[in-house]
């Protein structure tokens, strides 16, 4: 519902920089000190954002289980070491205010490195298996700032937006989907 979110910050320039971008860089209103958006919640998407906030830990927690599933499942089927995909490799922050232990990695997205990725992809989405590919089109590509960027070639970013494809990963996924989502995968690279 919506685009809501939060920003939670200890540092009070950052902080009032998020507070100018979000009402369109503007203060006092109608004067414009930088580049900002309408990011202001409305009253019925704060209430809804309030309600689900109790839940966030519990769905990050949930998120991180479907996540070490995936890699248990995957190399089960002999798929993690596998040249056809790779899987991500959780990233966590080097350098962390407060409470270490809470700088992880949420999984917000499963997204795995697929040989063959949009025939794979078209195979799952005949097998029910919801998939999504995000950022086909590197920035430096899209039109809006092609040519204002100016950088011919990114080869990495290039290669990378025609090989991933992000798995289901929600909350809810249930280990029986998840078996079926890898073994669907496994049923595609045996056909080679």
């Amino acid at each position: 519902m919506g685009d809501g979110g939060m920003v939670i910050s200890q540092n009070s320039s950052f902080a009032k920089k998020m507070r100018l971008m979000r009402n369109h860089g503007a203060h006092p209103k109608y004067y414009h000190a930088i580049v900002g958006g309408n990011f202001r919640l409305d009253p019925i998407q704060a209430v809804v954002l309030r309600l689900k906030l109790k839940h966030l830990e519990k769905w990050h927690q949930a998120r991180r289980r479907n996540a070490k599933r995936y890699e248990t499942l995957f190399a089960e089927a002999d798929l993690a070491q596998n040249s056809s995909i790779r899987l991500p490799q959780a990233v966590y922050k080097k350098r962390a205010h407060g409470d270490r232990s809470r700088n992880y990695h949420i999984y917000n997205q499963y997204v795995i490195r697929a040989k063959r990725r949009d025939e794979l992809r078209a195979w799952l989405g005949r097998k029910n298996v919801a998939t999504e590919i995000y950022y086909p089109l590197c920035l430096h590509q899209q039109e809006c700032v092609k040519e204002v960027i100016n950088i011919p070639t990114l080869p990495h970013a290039e290669r990378a937006a025609t090989d991933t494809l992000a798995l289901p990963i929600y909350p809810e996924l249930t280990l029986e989907m998840q078996e079926y989502v890898v073994k669907s995968i496994a049923d595609f690279y045996l056909q080679e």
